[in-house]
């Protein structure tokens, strides 16, 4: 059979329209400032690699709600120009020792409720409903099995807080977290009910605190209630530990997790984080974990 020119451009053409409606289905974004910290220069890069959504955390040198609501939206317009949308605002929201129930603490409180509503004034600039929040850090070998009522009890007022405004609260697991592991985070989806509180699943970082967590610790969540994702990937090093690596590299099993929330009905937004340090850059890093990412994708 000959191979004509425009069998080629036919094949091509469906090639690419395959990997289109695929990132329609998964609809990935970069953290911008694992890209760099210019806004129109991490822009730029989504724009050129087709990706339509960022998450935005850092911008020009400084957390998102440090900078001045102008400033924002100078982003914004960025964005626009470059058809991005912000698919999730992160904050540091409640990424604080838990305060202890004192008037000092209750100040400390005060400047989280401050930083919430921050937040929220920013994300409704960047157009998006989701802010990413935390659940407490700790310090030591395990968390303190008691401090958990009365941080289900301040996420609960933090979603009606938020929802009154018309936003959801997308609480990362992460490390020396008391919402680390797969089983935490599905322990604070029974324990807080609000609908408009749900968890951006970080399987890498459940994957630090020593579980299994695709499948195992995925198993145990509620998928209904996962409003984002981040990928990367991980590998032990010598020691055992877990280091970040270039998607691809190490043992996440990113096409696993997924195909299963897909099955699951999930049409949600993936942010790849890649945390991976490259001696080229970051932006390097960001390229080469998202190559492999979208081949991964293309088996999806």
């Amino acid at each position: 059979m000959e191979i004509t020119r425009r069998h080629c451009l036919a094949s091509f053409a469906g090639a690419l329209s395959a990997s289109a409606a695929t990132l329609q289905q998964v609809r990935l974004g970069i953290t911008t400032d694992e890209i760099d910290e210019d806004v129109a220069t991490a822009a730029g890069f989504l724009h050129k690699h087709g990706l339509g959504y960022a998450e935005v955390r850092s911008i020009w040198g400084k957390y998102n709600t440090s900078h001045t609501l102008d400033k924002v939206r100078e982003a914004k317009a960025i964005f626009d120009q470059h058809k991005i949308k912000t698919s999730v605002l992160s904050t540091a929201f409640f990424k604080i020792p838990l305060p202890s129930d004192t008037p000092q603490g209750r100040g400390i409180l005060d400047s989280q409720w401050a930083l919430l509503d921050s937040g929220m004034e920013r994300a409704k600039i960047m157009g998006a409903d989701k802010l990413r929040v935390f659940g407490f850090t700790y310090d030591g070998d395990k968390p303190d099995a008691a401090a958990y009522p009365r941080i289900y009890e301040l996420l609960t007022e933090a979603a009606r807080r938020a929802k009154r405004r018309g936003f959801r609260l997308a609480l990362e697991n992460v490390g020396q977290s008391y919402i680390w592991s797969g089983a935490q985070a599905a322990a604070l989806l029974k324990a807080v009910r609000e609908d408009n509180l749900g968890l951006t699943w970080d399987p890498n970082n459940a994957a630090t605190s020593g579980e299994m967590s695709f499948p195992d610790g995925y198993r145990l969540l509620d998928p209904q209630r996962i409003i984002h994702v981040h990928l990367r990937d991980f590998k032990k090093n010598e020691a055992g530990k877990l280091d970040w690596c270039a998607v691809g590299e190490g043992e996440m099993d990113n096409l696993g997790q997924i195909r299963t929330l897909l099955k699951a009905g999930y049409k949600e937004t993936f942010t790849l984080e890649t945390h991976y340090k490259s001696p080229q850059g970051k932006a390097h890093a960001s390229a080469t974990s998202l190559a492999a990412l979208l081949k991964v994708i293309e088996k999806v």
